[in-house]
């Protein structure tokens, strides 16, 4: 018998080290990043920050639309006058008015529309699609469309009053009556949009919560709001945030309503947008219409910050519990 001896395992070759990249390659590393997203700085300067800044200088002179080249100085002296304008006070007025009438029955209802669409139901796909058609109904198209019904004469709205023993009722030339039709507008188009968004919300919440409520014996009341509800917290602030901000802008509802830039006969329901669009392209003074496109950018800006605050107050007194 021959006895061999066991054979030695080689020895691993020592790793060579790692290429050290060259000086392009790491100037590229740290570019990259920024050259990624220098397309979206680029288009946002050249369209949102260069129209912000260039409508706030101009808001500092006379400037005529006939003739845009000749501007005078006049300082701080469109937003004296702006101030002093009662149809400006009457159409924050009215903005601020549509905006309540239009927001607060059109979050609600689609929360409510929301929680009915996150049950399992026969065709709730198909419902959920279908909620989402009048946000992509043209405005022009929705608005005229509501224009005739709300008709004093011939509409379908007064046609369904008089069955019940109600009057007609003037939806265009009453204040109440033409802002309540201009917000019925908002809320047909923007319910199903916002409830499409709540439903995402909803279904981000953990079924052992719900489990576990049922268990402790809370009804599906109770489980809406002790669950569902301060899970969809931040939802409701950014749908809260996002409908003011449209409230403010509004624009197109009211202009297509009865066609007229006034906002009716005694500026009944003229927006601040209205009101903006009158200055600069009916009556011609830009400077003025810039003025007033700055008050609703600050505006809005007070307002989101009022929002903030106060989610961010309730957030810190619910944590100290």
């Amino acid at each position: 018998m021959t006895l061999t001896a066991p054979e030695t395992p080689a020895r691993p070759k020592p790793a060579a080290p790692p290429r050290r990249p060259g000086p392009a390659r790491r100037t590229w590393q740290k570019v990259s990043p920024y050259a990624y997203i220098a397309p979206f700085f680029t288009l946002f300067a050249a369209f949102g920050l260069f129209p912000l800044i260039y409508t706030a200088f101009v808001s500092l002179y006379r400037v005529e639309l006939q003739t845009p080249g000749d501007m005078e100085w006049r300082g701080l002296g469109n937003y004296t006058a702006l101030f002093g304008d009662e149809y400006f006070w009457t159409s924050l007025r009215n903005t601020f008015t549509i905006g309540v009438l239009s927001t607060v029955p059109q979050l609600v209802m689609a929360l409510g529309l929301a929680h009915l669409l996150n049950y399992r139901m026969r065709g709730r796909t198909f419902l959920r699609t279908a909620v989402l058609l009048p946000y992509a109904t043209s405005v022009a198209a929705a608005t005229l469309v509501f224009a005739q019904l709300f008709g004093r004469d011939f509409g379908l709205i007064n046609y369904a009053l008089g069955l019940v023993g109600i009057d007609p009722v003037d939806w265009q030339n009453g204040t109440v009556a033409s802002q309540i039709a201009v917000s019925t507008v908002v809320v047909w188009r923007w319910t199903g949009y916002n409830a499409l968004i709540y439903l995402a919300g909803m279904q981000s919440i953990p079924n052992e919560l719900y489990e576990a409520a049922a268990m402790d014996g809370a009804s599906r009341w109770r489980q809406f709001f002790h669950v569902t509800l301060p899970g969809l917290r931040p939802t409701i602030l950014f749908t809260v945030i996002v409908s003011t901000i449209g409230a403010t802008q509004l624009f197109g509802e009211p202009l297509l309503l009865e066609g007229s830039i006034s906002g009716g006969i005694s500026h009944q329901y003229q927006t601040l947008g209205l009101y903006m669009y009158e200055q600069g392209w009916g009556f011609f003074h830009l400077g003025r219409a810039a003025a007033i496109a700055w008050v609703m950018f600050l505006l809005i800006v007070v307002l989101v910050g009022v929002n903030a605050l106060i989610a961010r107050r309730r957030s810190r007194k619910e944590a100290g519990r």
